[in-house]
């Protein structure tokens, strides 16, 4: 299987048979495509120390749009590439691990990736997301949800059941709770892995031409506040991105899962939604054909 590395323009070739794992959606800093961006740079790191031990091969996929004014976000899909660039050409690791960019992301783009994802990355601060509809689309299409309890991920959850979903993270009451006190440098003092991640992003590791480029990134979560707590989320992401692995090592429970999941999915019918807007939103009763109230 081919795909488009976007920021060089050439194919990438990726193996159909790895775990598609796919994070879909407008870049954004609450949305956490960073938080994804360090799983997946210590998912490089055990590889490198560890060629030997039997990895499940993914392929991380990242699409979507940075706003124009928007530095930071654009900053990011610069690290996912620069961090595809590492990894992808790497003799250890890129036979496991491949990371890519889409680039021009639109409707016929999504018409491929949402069915051929495995697992759909939805980890936004929790209390921060208004809803969002590609979790929805993601699930309706068979692919796993791994997530905080945040938006649509709650009912989702209710709707498909806490198994079959793989759920992390503070809740929305302890994100609260937490920034009174928040010190993300102590998350990243106590966990080596982590701190590792971030050594390597900020000291260049992934930019030799330009060793500070991503200076910028890692200050705003030591120095910065770190204001959507990936830091702290940052274990629990990890452990649960193990469990993953583990469930998708046995095919069969995967696709029973993904059954269940598309299966669990009709309250999010298009129609039910129009009939609730309809209904206690904009106050409007349907009509039939000939005019009638119905």
């Amino acid at each position: 299987m081919i795909a488009q590395y976007a920021h060089r323009g050439t194919d990438l070739i990726v193996d159909p048979h790895s775990m598609f794992d796919c994070q879909v959606k407008r870049i954004h800093e609450y949305k956490r495509q960073l938080l994804n961006v360090l799983h997946v740079v210590t998912l490089y790191n055990r590889i490198l120390d560890r060629p030997q031990r039997d990895h499940v091969p993914r392929t991380v996929l990242f699409a979507g749009k940075a706003a124009p004014g928007y530095p930071m976000a654009k900053l990011i899909i610069r690290l996912i590439n620069a961090v595809g660039d590492v990894v992808n050409r790497d003799p250890v690791s890129r036979d496991l691990l491949k990371v890519v960019f889409l680039a021009d992301y639109r409707v016929s783009l999504a018409e491929m990736i949402f069915p051929a994802a495995e697992l759909s990355e939805q980890i936004s601060t929790a209390g921060t997301e208004a809803s969002g509809t590609g979790n929805m689309k993601f699930a309706l299409n068979g692919a796993l949800t791994i997530g905080t309890m945040d938006g649509a991920n709650v009912e989702i959850a209710e709707e498909v059941g806490a198994d079959d979903v793989f759920i992390f993270g503070l809740l929305a009451d302890e994100v609260k709770a937490a920034r009174d006190e928040y010190d993300p440098r102590d998350y990243y003092r106590r966990d080596p892995e982590l701190r590792r991640a971030l050594d390597m992003i900020g000291s260049g590791a992934f930019s030799p031409g330009q060793p500070d480029l991503f200076a910028p990134i890692v200050r705003s979560l030591l120095d910065e506040g770190d204001a959507y707590l990936l830091l702290a989320d940052y274990a629990s992401y990890v452990a649960c991105q193990e469990r993953v692995a583990q469930t998708y090592r046995d095919a069969l429970l995967w696709t029973r899962k993904s059954i269940r999941n598309v299966a669990g999915m009709g309250k999010f019918s298009t129609d039910r939604t129009i009939r609730e807007y309809a209904a206690e939103v904009w106050r409007v009763t349907p009509v039939s054909p000939n005019g009638a109230s119905t």
